[in-house]
């Protein structure tokens, strides 16, 4: 979680602040992913659709079967998408998003068990640190 916190500082200026990370079964980063949305004018690039494109380009393919993305801020209802059409095994997130997040704050998109494909899930991890990030991006914002 650390190293997607220190990705997120790299955010470009005016966007949220985001850093996500897939790692293969070995343990290896093979994606990176921060926010671009404002940067980009691209409402999908989260940094979690970002790190599963970055990855799917480092395999040569789409299915990230036993990879899991470690991510700072909770995923929207997109990223959840993403996540399970990509295959990831494994979801890490830091902040919980209580106005968007789908994997429990507003709701749990990805374990619903009418999917064929099951996401392990821990949030709330290094979450002071990652809100932090997250408050002192809003403050100076307003």
């Amino acid at each position: 979680m650390q190293q997607a916190l220190d990705l997120a500082a790299t955010t470009p200026p005016g966007d949220v602040p985001v850093g996500a990370l897939v790692f293969d079964a070995g343990g290896e980063v093979i994606g990176r992913g921060v926010n671009r949305r404002e940067q980009r004018q691209d409402p999908t690039a989260h940094a979690e659709v970002e790190a599963i494109r970055d990855a799917a380009r480092t395999l040569g393919t789409w299915r990230l079967d036993g990879c899991e993305l470690v991510v700072t801020l909770e995923p929207c209802t997109m990223c959840a998408g993403a996540l399970l059409g990509a295959r990831i095994d494994s979801l890490i997130f830091g902040a919980f998003e209580p106005k968007t997040g789908a994997v429990g704050s507003l709701l749990d998109a990805l374990r619903d068990p009418h999917h064929l494909h099951q996401i392990q899930v821990r949030g709330g991890i290094m979450e002071p640190e990652n809100a932090e990030l997250l408050a002192e991006f809003f403050r100076d914002l307003r």
